[in-house]
């Protein structure tokens, strides 16, 4: 996709939002900005960049300082920190942003975050303020912090995506630009990981000795080596969690007994490290040869470079020389397999690589062919949603089994300008509904909503845990037609809900939207009649009334019961569902139609 194209059709994205938006009664004009700014982080999060983004918008001059912030992420275990600051000019055609813009936004980003690492601006913000919970959280979780980002948000092409790292109270922060070019190499070839390009003549000091088969008849080359501790210690710092895939994105913690026996190794025994650790899988798109320095083979660099496993092998090298600076990773090698892949199929793809994980990790108990859009049911969804169409005999919703299918879908059928505005017309966006949100709307309704609060991908690993009904080898019955329609009703409801409640809370909408929607489901969940939402497509103005006066209930006792914890975290316990579920609600409202 051509680049301007791109930047149009965001552009196109953020007005159909806005026009969702608006269509909630009463609701105010939202800024573009915000809207560009919920868009790039909800795509950020899908491919695995960052954790569960907020929106936050702060702007205000503090003394002579201007601080900025529009949105961030905290992992689960509060150790990594994603800021969020956007430019959006709503632009129609590419144009650059000097860099001295893109760096002045992450300067009044990195000074909103100092400010709130030394506890200033707690101090002095009223509690009314939306954005206080955010720096209060960030007051908080800083001294724990191990990882620190600040993304600068674009509309615009600019010609630095990074710049030089920050200290900020002995914690390092790395200052990052998604500009419109990075997004569209994204969204347009679906595999973020094409701009990870590891040069091993630059990172080691030359071609690394390899092992190398050729896949004469399979979809994939073979390659095994040693990679130097130094250089893969560089290679996470540079690029972080975007090594990692998709499903598992974060170092999950230096306390669990597998990373502590890596660290001690690392420290007290660095040369018997490839003895003793089990290596790490890699995937990659390309990988270029040449001959290292005793003439045998060895790999120049690889392009899409992508951990599979050994994600906490590789997380505990740059963790391990960060707190103990004394470590001599000059003298570790870590065992690697190397698959480079050599698939036309998106889908075979990602089914390849799920089935590599599942079979590679054995270190710790990530599982992740639980995760992995390659199992029967999600197949069988697919294929529904492909054959199914909606009342009106044209248009269909859409299950993107695999990532980034629909808009290659669009760019392989929509040929021309004619049928790429009949694609969207009978396959919109807003009927597109992706695996961790199919999972997220049936947890919802399941009464499960801390599940959903947990983020997307942990949501989504409970959800299969669930579906397996403790026998992984054992699944459900594959759905139905009838089930299709019902997981479409039910996504529906939640799609509306979310829509109502957003203008109504100044944050924290997505907790209270799972929490809204599980409370509907128990209070009368088995009278809600879904063949009538599936054939109407909408609920009835009746029933957005009941959303939206228990929206309010639902809020009020999360706010009361969290007794000063943030939300969002006390949402993801099971007391909190306990808390909501027990407490006033009131009755249902008269004469809602959906109520058989």
């Amino acid at each position: 996709m051509e680049l301007n194209e791109f930047l149009l059709q965001t552009r196109a994205e953020v007005k159909e939002a806005i026009a969702d938006r608006l269509s909630v009664h009463g609701s105010a004009y939202p800024y573009e900005e915000t809207i560009f700014t919920e868009v790039v982080m909800e795509h950020m999060s899908q491919i695995g960049m960052t954790f569960e983004p907020e929106p936050c918008h702060y702007s205000a001059t503090v003394g002579n300082a201007r601080l900025r912030l529009s949105g961030y992420a905290v992992s689960e275990d509060a150790d990594q920190l994603d800021l969020f600051v956007s430019l959006y000019e709503g632009v129609e055609s590419v144009i650059s942003i000097p860099d001295s813009e893109t760096k002045n936004a992450a300067g009044q980003c990195l000074r909103f975050l100092t400010r709130c690492a030394e506890g200033r601006l707690a101090r002095t913000m009223d509690q009314s303020n939306d954005a206080y919970p955010v720096v209060h959280t960030i007051q908080d979780v800083y001294p724990q912090l191990d990882q620190i980002r600040i993304y600068v948000l674009t509309d615009r092409q600019a010609k630095a995506k990074n710049f030089k790292t920050r200290e900020v109270h002995d914690k390092t922060v790395k200052l990052e630009v998604m500009d419109i070019e990075r997004l569209c190499r994204h969204w347009s070839e679906g595999k973020p990981r094409d701009e990870l390009i590891i040069n091993f003549q630059e990172v080691s000091g030359g071609a690394l000795p390899c092992v190398y088969v050729p896949g004469e008849t399979a979809d994939y080359d073979y390659a095994l080596t040693a990679i130097p501790g130094e250089a893969l210690r560089f290679i996470y710092e540079k690029y972080g969690a975007r090594l990692l895939e998709a499903n598992v994105r974060s170092f999950l913690s230096a306390s669990g007994k597998v990373n502590k026996g890596i660290s001690e190794t690392l420290r007290r025994a660095p040369d018997r490290f490839m003895a003793y650790n089990n290596g790490i899988v890699l995937v990659a798109d390309e990988m270029r040869m040449g001959s290292a320095e005793n003439g045998a083979p060895g790999i120049l660099w690889l392009k899409g470079m992508n951990i599979v496993n050994g994600g906490q092998t590789t997380a505990s090298l740059y963790f391990t020389k960060k707190r103990v600076p004394e470590t001599d990773l000059r003298r570790v090698r870590v065992p690697a397999k190397i698959i480079v892949l050599r698939s036309d199929d998106p889908a075979g793809e990602e089914g390849l690589i799920s089935d590599i994980s599942k079979y590679a990790n054995s270190q710790n108990s990530v599982r992740l062919s639980d995760l992995s859009a390659n199992r029967p049911f999600h197949i069988e969804v697919e294929k529904l949603s492909l054959t199914v169409y909606c009342p009106d005999g044209v248009g269909r919703w859409f299950y993107e089994r695999a990532a980034g299918s629909y808009k290659t879908m669009l760019t392989r059928e929509g040929t021309t300008p004619a049928k790429l505005r009949k694609l969207k017309t009978d396959l919109p966006s807003s009927r597109k509904i992706i695996k961790t949100d199919l999972a997220k709307f049936l947890n919802a309704w399941e009464r499960k909503p801390h599940y959903v609060s947990l983020g997307a991908q942990k949501n989504f690993e409970r959800f299969m845990d669930d579906f397996a009904a403790g026998d992984a080898q054992q699944e459900r019955p594959l759905p139905s037609v009838t089930d299709w329609k019902h997981m479409v009703a039910k996504a529906i409801i939640f799609k509306t809900a979310h829509k109502l409640i957003r203008p109504m809370f100044p944050a924290f909408q997505a907790n209270v939207t799972a929490y809204t929607v599980s409370v509907l489901s128990e209070r009368i969940g088995d009278k809600v009649d879904l063949d009538r939402v599936w054939q109407r497509q909408a609920i009835s103005e009746r029933l957005q009334e009941q959303i939206q006066v228990w929206a309010r209930e639902v809020n009020d006792t999360l706010h009361h019961s969290a007794e000063g914890r943030m939300i969002s975290e006390w949402a993801k316990k099971a007391e909190c569902w306990q808390a909501v579920r027990t407490s006033l609600i009131s009755k249902p409202l008269d004469s809602i139609p959906e109520l058989a």
